[in-house]
């Protein structure tokens, strides 16, 4: 059985908009999914900031696209009632964190994959930087 993690809107971001020093960590991370050693999910919420950023970087008409290649690898999680109230009322101050941090556990996924990991102030599933994450799982 295949790991599945969840995926944040900044390694998304590195990948997409190909940010020079953390591009190669993103694009392994990737890689990964298309060679289905892992799978990956994200929220919409995500990616509708990697829309909202990318079209200012890529164009609107390049992001659409990009973005529809990236669902090719990555699977959309739903953000239900509980997921905002927890969230709301959590010690994680980053709403948006909270919202990701939630949702991953409510689907029962072992890690996040962030490069904003020190925003993540609850740790009882794994939260990796991308470069943390190839480390620690040889795949």
């Amino acid at each position: 059985m295949k790991k599945k993690f969840f995926i944040d809107s900044d390694v998304l971001l590195d990948l997409l908009a190909e940010r020079p020093y953390f591009y190669d960590d993103a694009a392994r991370i990737l890689s990964l999914a298309y060679k289905k050693k892992i799978e990956l999910y994200t929220t919409a919420v995500v990616l509708a900031n990697v829309f909202y950023i990318l079209r200012k970087v890529n164009g609107k008409d390049r992001a659409r696209g990009q973005l529809k290649d990236l669902r090719l690898l990555v699977k959309v999680l739903p953000i239900n009632e509980n997921i905002v109230d927890t969230a709301l009322s959590s010690r994680i101050s980053d709403f948006e964190d909270g919202l990701q941090y939630f949702t991953a556990k409510e689907h029962n996924l072992p890690g996040i994959i962030t490069r904003n990991s020190r925003d993540y102030k609850i740790k009882d599933i794994a939260v990796q930087t991308p470069r943390e994450f190839i480390q620690t799982n040889r795949l």
